[in-house]
């Protein structure tokens, strides 16, 4: 995804990302079904040689849960850059369901799509969120250094 948004200079979509992958589109999207609550979390990520601190250092050591990492302002602030930068579709899903507690299937609804297309649609904008995320947290390590 990261790949093909630098090449496009914007927000890719499913049909863009699939190609890249060499995938057809419903297998892309039976991937991000497949993917739904699982965790990236990146080998270099618990890298302990490296000069500068690791990123789960940076933004998980000393938070005790999701919360209190959230409340930092600098993750914070990077947070709301990487939603803001999401597909309007993907930020409207996020919306709903992060701040008006809206389920999968009422989602669906108000987006005229079904509740395994939400999962998917959701899935998505969670993984650019995580790639922007650590984006934003190497390129603030490069330019402190």
């Amino acid at each position: 995804m990261h790949q093909v948004e630098q090449r496009l200079g914007r927000a890719a979509s499913e049909t863009e990302v699939a190609g890249h992958l060499n995938m057809p589109l419903d297998e892309y999207q039976s991937m991000l079904q497949d993917l739904h609550g699982s965790q990236l979390i990146y080998y270099e990520d618990f890298d302990r040689s490296a000069e500068d601190e690791p990123f789960l250092d940076r933004y998980c050591v000393d938070h005790t849960d999701p919360l209190s990492a959230l409340l930092d302002d600098s993750l914070r602030g990077a947070l709301i850059e990487s939603i803001d930068r999401l597909p309007e579709r993907e930020k409207l899903l996020m919306s709903l369901y992060y701040e008006r507690g809206m389920n999968l299937r009422e989602i669906g609804a108000v987006m005229e799509v079904s509740e395994s297309r939400v999962c998917q649609l959701h899935s998505q904008a969670v993984a650019r969120l995580r790639t922007r995320l650590r984006e934003m947290a190497w390129a603030s390590t490069e330019n402190q250094a």
